[in-house]
């Protein structure tokens, strides 16, 4: 596990990108109180997703719409029909960690 941030760096219902060993990775505050992590790239038209709009457990791609959901990583919305990587996140101590194997199976 890589520690990225503090919890306090990510409020309820906002999302920040990280780089990790070179992968952009978008590490979310979910509206659920939980979080996320998924690579910070839309798989339909290679925009960070850490720009677009958190709503309950999705992640909306700024540039065309597409959700995501942030347990999953599939698309819950058009255009895009891949998934995105999600990785496993720990918060320990008010640090969140994220570990660098996809929990979902995608590595794109």
């Amino acid at each position: 596990m890589i520690k990225i941030c503090s919890t306090e760096d990510v409020p309820k219902g906002t999302a920040v990108s990280a780089d990790v060993d070179g992968v952009q990775i978008a590490v979310v505050h979910g509206e659920d109180d939980v979080f996320y992590a998924v690579r910070d790239e839309c798989s339909h038209a290679a925009v960070a997703l850490s720009e677009g709009e958190v709503e309950g457990c999705t992640l909306e791609c700024w540039l065309h719409g597409s959700r995501f959901d942030l347990r999953t990583g599939e698309p819950t919305g058009l255009p895009a029909t891949e998934p995105v990587p999600v990785y496993p996140v720990e918060v320990r101590d008010g640090e969140i960690y994220v570990s660098m194997t996809p929990s979902n199976g995608v590595t794109r």
